[in-house]
């Protein structure tokens, strides 16, 4: 017994020294999980995904720590769910099944905002590409991959970021390190955009268009309509953009299931337990990734500038071309509208419809925004979808 204490003194002894003198990564590691716990229990911050992954990140860092070694239990959930995309595609189909496409259907017109709300994620991949040959440490023959990997936070959807950027690092495109910084930064600036959102809406609107009251959403969408969406979407995705095929397919499968009613057990298990399930090891596996000496590179501050750069262009473009619709419709369209064409499902239309009822409190935008925003969710998938097979297209990926 006393031996056995003495050993654990002796263990606790060995890895408090081994911060001291070799553990500055880790310990800023452990500070950043630290953080991340802060904001996940104390600020709801995207608390389902932030508080895995912070646990991860925590448990990689410590001392003499195995769990990413051959065996260790976040390897094992890496491999398992990570290393061939199956975590992403699982969540996918959860994200499908709790959306519901019938403001955008019952206004498709709407969809332009989805596509305008994805110009941060082209804008920048080119800033990517012109800054990566500056950055050291970043292999020449992993420029264009890395570039639209940072460029997919743009989408503003965290499981596309992490499928596209751990399909780059399972084929070796991209340093695998960088997987755990492109995911957090897409998760934390996912929950910064109430904080991001409004001060661009203000500043690139006037108090007039701000409160231009939008009439109610008019028609009801059939069920049929309801029930041939995911398919015809999934269907022009894999002539177009097929790379891209299994994320569209598992978002339309869950809403496919959903809007059928055909199958309401599998329906509830893809939106609450499977999405859960595959959200924990996730988040587990991805924090794993975030070992101090891989994590702290200069690569990562770019992703994190850069990713806020996508986000707010993302903003911008929306809000364009709801100024533009404005023009054009002789100031019926409220361009607070176009904020909503991200893929933050359904954050970004609250914000909208609380942005609008700030200025004009008979203003109900909601349904309107929402429109837009399922038109974004859409979108986001569809340009990584367009990257991918591109990328294909190229021959830098196969």
């Amino acid at each position: 017994m006393l031996q056995a204490i003495l050993d654990g003194l002796s263990a606790l002894s060995s890895g408090v020294l081994h911060l001291a003198s070799n553990g500055g990564p880790n310990l800023v590691m452990l500070t950043i999980a630290g953080i991340m716990f802060y904001l996940a229990i104390a600020k709801d911050v995207e608390p389902l995904l932030l508080l895995p992954i912070a646990f991860g990140c925590f448990l990689a860092n410590l001392p003499f720590s195995e769990v990413m070694d051959t065996g260790g239990v976040l390897k094992t959930m890496y491999d398992f769910g990570i290393g061939n995309e199956l975590f992403p595609l699982l969540i996918f189909v959860g994200i499908g099944s709790m959306t519901d496409f019938s403001p955008l259907l019952a206004e498709p017109k709407l969809l332009l905002f989805g596509a305008a709300g994805q110009l941060g994620i082209f804008a920048t991949l080119l800033l990517a590409l012109f800054l990566l040959p500056f950055v050291p440490g970043i292999d020449p023959s992993q420029i264009k991959a890395t570039a639209v990997s940072i460029a997919s936070i743009g989408a503003c959807d965290g499981p596309t970021v992490i499928y596209v950027s751990n399909l780059f690092a399972g084929l070796g495109r991209i340093d695998p390190a960088m997987v755990g910084a492109l995911a957090v930064a897409a998760y934390s600036y996912m929950a910064l955009v109430p904080i991001i959102q409004p001060p661009i809406m203000r500043l690139m609107t006037t108090e007039k268009e701000r409160a231009v009251k939008m009439p109610t959403v008019k028609g009801t969408v059939s069920k049929t309509a309801l029930i041939a969406f995911p398919l015809v979407v999934t269907l022009i995705t894999g002539l177009i953009a097929p790379k891209g095929l299994p994320l569209m397919g598992m978002i339309m499968l869950g809403n496919f299931m959903k809007v059928t009613g055909a199958v309401p057990r599998l329906a509830k298990a893809s939106e609450n337990e499977i999405a859960n399930i595959a959200t924990l090891f996730l988040g587990l596996a991805i924090g794993g990734t975030m070992a101090g000496a891989q994590f702290l590179k200069m690569q990562t501050l770019l992703v994190f500038s850069l990713g806020l750069v996508a986000i707010i262009i993302d903003t911008v473009g929306g809000l364009l071309l709801g100024k533009l619709w404005y023009l054009l419709s002789g100031g019926k369209m409220n361009p607070l509208i176009g904020a909503a064409g991200i893929s933050a499902y359904p954050m970004a239309a609250r914000l909208v419809q609380n942005e609008g009822q700030r200025w004009n409190k008979q203003n109900f935008l909601l349904m309107h925004a929402m429109g837009a925003n399922t038109g974004g969710q859409v979108g986001s998938v569809m340009a990584a979808a367009i990257m991918l097979s591109v990328l294909k297209g190229l021959g830098i990926i196969p």
